[in-house]
This record gives C-alpha cells, sequence and structure tokens, in this order.
C-alpha cells in the first residue's frame, strides 16, 4: 500500500507545489479543469482540522490531571478502589469490568454517560471548551507569521516526540512481559490480508500519516526552491515516516505487554485502536509503571507534539489556497492576522459541538467520514487529471526540469512512479473505493454499543460528498468559462494557463522552446485601435 499508494501520491503533490509554487486551489492552472480538486482538499483538511484539535483538547485535559499523584485514572485514586477491587476479582467472569480509565475517560472527560447519542449533544463541558480555546489561540500564534514561524516550531514539535519515544522504549524493554508484546506486534496475522478491511485499513493509515490529499503537502512544496530534488525528498520522508510508525510500535506494544503481564490477559485484549488507545488503554500502562506522574507527562507532552505538528500541515494548506487566492492580505500583516484569528475563531466556535456530552458521537462520524471514500475519489482524480489530462510524460519532464541535472538514478525511478501513476495507484484506489461503498450500504457506524441512525451516517455521507462535488462542480464552470463546442471547451480547460510556466521564466537554464503560446485567464476579445487601422493604410501604400 505504500509504495504503491502512499510514495507516489506523496511525489505527485510535493511535484506539483514545487513546480507550480502554488497552494493547492490556484496550482491548478495546469488544468483548470480540475480545480474543483483544490477545492475538495480544502473541504476535507477544513473537517480533519476541525476535529483534530479536539484531540489535542483531551491531551491537554490529561497533560493538566497527570499534575497530580496518584493519577485520578490508577487504582491507587481512592475514588478507583472499588473498581480496581472488582476487576481484581472478576477476571474469570465474562461480563465488561469497568476500569478506572474506562470511568475517567468517560465520565469526567468527555461526560458521555449524559448523552444518548446524536440528538442529545447536552451543555458544552466549560474546562473542555477552554482547553480547545487555549489549543486554538497556540496554533494562531505559530502560523501567524506564515511557514518561516511554524517551520521554527517544527524543529522542536518533530525532534521531542523521538525523544521520548527513545526513553518510552528503553522503560518498556525492562518492564516485565514486554516481550509478549513485542512478539504479539512483530507476529503477522497472514490470513488477515484476504480481509478487504485490513487493506481499508492500510490505505487510511498511509494517506493520514503521509498527510495526502488534504493540501498540506502541496502548500508546503509551494515554498521549496524550484530546483529542489523532490524525488529525494520523498524517499527520505516516506522511508522516515515509515520507519517511525515501526519504530513507535515498540514504545506501545512493551508497555501494553506489561500491562496484559500485571494483568494476566492476552496482550490482544489490552489493545485498541483510536482515541481508545491514547486515551484509555495507553494511560492505563501508564499508571502500572513506577513514577507513572512522569512518564504520562511526558506522554502527553508527546502527543501534544504530535497533534501540533498535523494541525500546522493541514492549516497552512487551508492558508496557503486562501492568501493565493487574495494575495492582498498576504501583502498587509494586519489584514492577514484578522484573518487567521477569525480563522481560527470560526474552527473553535465550531469545535465546540464537539465538546459536549454527547461530542464524541459528532467527533467519531466525523473522523469516519471526513478522510473516507471523499479523499480517495479527491486523490484518484488528481492522479488520473495529472496523468492523462496534463499528461504523464509532460510531468515527468517538469520534474527532470527540476532537479535538472537529474542523476540517473533518479530517471529510473520516475519510470516506476510512471507506471504507478498511470495503471497500478488508480487501480488500487478504485479497488479501495469499491469496498468502501459496499461496507458503507452493509454495515452500521458504531461507537461503543451506540448504534447511529441513519440519518446520522446520511450526514456523513454528505460530508464525504461535499468534498468530493468540488471536482464536477468546478469542471463545469471552467467549461463554461470557454468559447465554442463542448469538445472544444474541454480540450481549452485542460490546457495549462500561461502563467503556469512562470517558474520556467526564472531559470536561465530553461529551454524557452517548450513554453505555450499565452493563453489568457479570462474569455479572449479583441479591441481594434487607430493604430491597427494606421498600419494597414501604410502597408497599403508602401505595396503601391
Amino acid at each position: 500500500m505504500l509504495f504503491v499508494t502512499g510514495v507516489p501520491l506523496f511525489l505527485m503533490e510535493l511535484s506539483l507545489g514545487q513546480y507550480g509554487a502554488a497552494g493547492p486551489i490556484t496550482v491548478w492552472k495546469c488544468c483548470p479543469l480540475l480545480k474543483g480538486i483544490g477545492i475538495g482538499m480544502l473541504c476535507v483538511s477544513t473537517l480533519v482540522c476541525l476535529y483534530y484539535n479536539i484531540i489535542i483538547a483531551w491531551t491537554f485535559y490529561y497533560l493538566a490531571s497527570s499534575l497530580q499523584s496518584p493519577l485520578p485514572w490508577s487504582c491507587d485514586a481512592v475514588a478507583n478502589v472499588g473498581l480496581c477491587g472488582n476487576a481484581t476479582t472478576g477476571n474469570g467472569s465474562t461480563g465488561h469490568r469497568l476500569s478506572p480509565t474506562e470511568k475517567f475517560w468517560n465520565e469526567q472527560v468527555l461526560g458521555v454517560v449524559n448523552s444518548e447519542g446524536l440528538h442529545d449533544p447536552g451543555p458544552v463541558r466549560w474546562q473542555l471548551a477552554l482547553c480547545l480555546l487555549a489549543a486554538w489561540v497556540i496554533i494562531f500564534l505559530c502560523i501567524l507569521k506564515g511557514i518561516h514561524s511554524s517551520g521554527k516550531v517544527v524543529y522542536v514539535t518533530a525532534t521531542f516526540p523521538y525523544v521520548v519515544l527513545i526513553v518510552l522504549i528503553i522503560r518498556g524493554a525492562t518492564l516485565e512481559g514486554s516481550l509478549q508484546g513485542i512478539a504479539f506486534y512483530l507476529t503477522p496475522d497472514w490470513s488477515r490480508l484476504a480481509n478487504a478491511q485490513v487493506w481499508n485499513d492500510a490505505a487510511s493509515q498511509v494517506f493520514y500519516s503521509l498527510g495526502i490529499g488534504v493540501g498540506g503537502l502541496l502548500s508546503m512544496a509551494s515554498y521549496n526552491k524550484f530546483d529542489n530534488n523532490v524525488i529525494r525528498d520523498t524517499l527520505i520522508i516516506t522511508g522516515g515516516n515509515c520507519g517511525t510508525s515501526f519504530f513507535a510500535g515498540f514504545a506501545i506494544f512493551s508497555i501494553l505487554g506489561h500491562m496484559a503481564w500485571k494483568k494476566g490477559v492476552p496482550v490482544g485484549e489490552v489493545a485498541d485502536s483510536g482515541p481508545g488507545l491514547a486515551f484509555v488503554a495507553y494511560p492505563e500502562a501508564l499508571a502500572l509503571l513506577p513514577g507513572s506522574v512522569f512518564w504520562s507527562i511526558m506522554f502527553f507532552i508527546m502527543l501534544f507534539m504530535l497533534g501540533i505538528d498535523t494541525l500546522f500541515g493541514n492549516m497552512e494548506g487551508i492558508t496557503t489556497a486562501v492568501l493565493d487566492e487574495f494575495p492582498h492580505l498576504r501583502a498587509n500583516m494586519l489584514h492577514k492576522s484578522l484573518f487567521l484569528g477569525a480563522l481560527c475563531f470560526c474552527f473553535y466556535l465550531m469545535g465546540l459541538l464537539l465538546v459536549t456530552n454527547g461530542g464524541i458521537y459528532w467527533f467519531t462520524l466525523i473522523d469516519s467520514f471526513s478522510t473516507s471514500f471523499g479523499l480517495i475519489i479527491i486523490t484518484l482524480f488528481m492522479c488520473i487529471g495529472i496523468s492523462f489530462f496534463y499528461g504523464v510524460n509532460q510531468f515527468c519532464q517538469d520534474i527532470i526540469d527540476m532537479i535538472c541535472p537529474c542523476p540517473g538514478w533518479c530517471i529510473k525511478v520516475l519510470f516506476y512512479f510512471k507506471a504507478c501513476w498511470v495503471f497500478f495507484t488508480p487501480f488500487l484506489l478504485l479497488l479501495i473505493l469499491t469496498y468502501i461503498f459496499i461496507e458503507m450500504y452493509n454495515t452500521s457506524l458504531y461507537y461503543g454499543s451506540y448504534v447511529y441512525p441513519r440519518w446520522g451516517k446520511a450526514l456523513g455521507v454528505c460530508m464525504g460528498a461535499t468534498c468530493c462535488l468540488q471536482i464536477p462542480i468546478w469542471a463545469i464552470v471552467a467549461i463554461s468559462k470557454e468559447t465554442g463546442t463542448l469538445k472544444e471547451r474541454f480540450q481549452k480547460s485542460i490546457r495549462p494557463l500561461n502563467s503556469w510556466r512562470v517558474n520556467n521564466l526564472n531559470n536561465s537554464n530553461r529551454v524557452e522552446e517548450r513554453m505555450e503560446p499565452e493563453r489568457v485567464e479570462a474569455p479572449f476579445t479583441v479591441t481594434l485601435t487607430d493604430m491597427d487601422f494606421t498600419a494597414m493604410n501604410w502597408e497599403m501604400g508602401s505595396q503601391a
């Protein structure tokens, strides 16, 4: 999945942004028909930013709760003595045992026990609302001065988690039962490869971890130097991302193995996914360690850093797209600050729904559909559009022009990527998309024991559809702006605008004969002046 979809699509977005030196909307000057892809990316990024900062708010809440001893979700807390006693005596029972971490998560953090479902959000939880406000204030301050300020912040937020992971791995390796956790992590279950859900989950993980299809890559790459070796960067970043995910697994499962050993249950019973892993299973494991307060603080600081990094990419995609469309905001610092402040405040107001008693139901709904079929369709059309409308040969030539002189190994690697862009990647995305639609129809959406109503699931489908419907809507707009027959309009709308080649003019080594005839970005009209008739009379006189 990583090599067939992740790496090729990552290189495509990085190359497109670097060559066009523009955000996810303006960059589609290369093929105006596909401008809706950029708008769709903006919609996906908006949904992700809306719910992802809720995770940072939860992290703040847990971080503040970690500044007390004993931890409020540990068995050492007075309020949890009865729960821990029941859990200890009930190991042989088949019923579900409520753990202190589950009680803390559901009652004190979420308040979900006071809500009946989507239709009953209840009041806003003021503690989470304050944590969410703090999270958006931090994001605003970090992105205020653009890529330069956020780039400096990333030096800290990107390196600190590695320090914490190394410390957690060393600590986990010294715990009893850690080897069982590592063995569970490294032992593959080959039979699950026949399950289409595994491939769907793998695609979601690759897209999410690499930031594909949300516009952040295009925006970040637009700040690169034109001659930056984008193939080298792609291989290093994707390889480092995959290696980091694999490396982090040792930190997680070594400590989960210790928790399973202490409870006397298989590792598979304590492992969880989604918010349950970060805010239920792992905090419970940390509470069993000596010096649990210190380890908890370190873990949630690491989560905060990782969350900030993710939001930087998504917010940069949104802000770059808007600032490209309205350049006067970029030139005026006061106007830019007001715009960013208003944007963050709007996100905060919309996010208040997700910090109510029933907010977790809305969080799960947005999480399930924001990066589902809509994201797959957007990346599928991006891959097909660049390969067949813009032209895969032209695109590969653009990459070679950027890193000229192009090393021999880069040209050889491009043959593999060309095959992926034309055939393998679209084919695999279509298979995943087909499975998603089948499963969407046949299965219900759950959070715990709560089954989402039909109208809730329909609302989630509308969220995903809104993102991908931008593609045909803006394609119709692009065609309607052209003149001629429908076929001529279509052909004109897939040709790059003349401004797409601006970067070539800034490089003295560019060959000018590759420039296409100038094409204006508005309906073409001819206005004759007196000079035209004067020149015509002069020619006639000279011939006589």
